[in-house]
């Protein structure tokens, strides 16, 4: 399914497990319990009777696989960023291609598809939404502006809790600290700017990292590539 630029699909859900791949662009999944960026070498799990929502940034080409209640190789219960391979990018390919397939080469490929499923890499990449007010309101902050480098302490006086509650808050409700939530934020903010066309400088000025060298070293450690090699992917 081709997605223009910022082209949102809203809130619904499946009777069926999902297995969604951007094979260009980047995908923001948006759920109850949080959200998830999506690039093209990563794909996301969503199971039976989640709600989502899609939004695309930077044209962006997002296929998807259905899975019977029943059939789930992950066992996986909650929304889930995986690693996806060269041969299962391949594989979804032929099964989401132009080019039906037999019904003998489809069984075949989905015997593939499961064994590599089977295998793959679950990664902690979903950025929590907290529901504490006082929490939400950092988390607005921080969404306006990733490059925001107030402390915790700081951000707390603005939104009227102190850094004590506001640190156990963030531990009690996302399961992260306060410094780990905000990297994520800022590593999501990242992708979604690098599918806009953004440069690799103005992207790390963007997201509050000190300069190129320490932004490519956080992408890389969370993404397995550096920011080059992403926007070329």
């Amino acid at each position: 399914m081709p997605l223009a630029h910022r082209q949102r699909i809203d809130w619904h859900d499946h009777a069926s497990h999902q297995l969604i791949h951007p094979h260009r662009g980047v995908l923001r999944i948006s759920t109850p319990i949080g959200d998830w960026v999506v690039p093209p070498h990563r794909g996301v799990w969503i199971p039976a009777g989640v709600a989502h929502a899609h939004e695309a940034y930077g044209p962006t080409e997002m296929r998807a696989l259905v899975f019977d209640p029943p059939v789930n190789p992950l066992r996986l219960d909650r929304p889930t960023v995986l690693a996806i391979t060269p041969l299962l990018r391949e594989v979804m390919l032929a099964l989401t291609g132009d080019d039906e397939p037999t019904a003998t080469q489809r069984a075949n490929l989905e015997r593939v598809l499961l064994d590599q499923l089977r295998e793959v890499e679950a990664l902690p990449l979903c950025l929590p939404a907290p529901s504490d007010p006082r929490l939400r309101d950092v988390a607005a902050i921080l969404e306006t502006d990733p490059a925001d480098g107030r402390t915790l302490a700081e951000l707390g006086a603005a939104v009227g809790a102190s850094e004590r509650t506001l640190s156990r808050l963030f531990r009690a409700e996302t399961g992260m600290s306060f410094p780990q939530w905000r990297t994520q934020l800022r590593l999501h903010r990242a992708l979604i700017l690098l599918a806009g066309g953004r440069s690799v400088t103005s992207t790390a000025a963007a997201c509050g990292y000190s300069g190129p060298s320490a932004f490519i070293q956080a992408f890389k450690h969370a993404f397995g590539t550096t920011p080059h090699a992403y926007v070329r992917s």
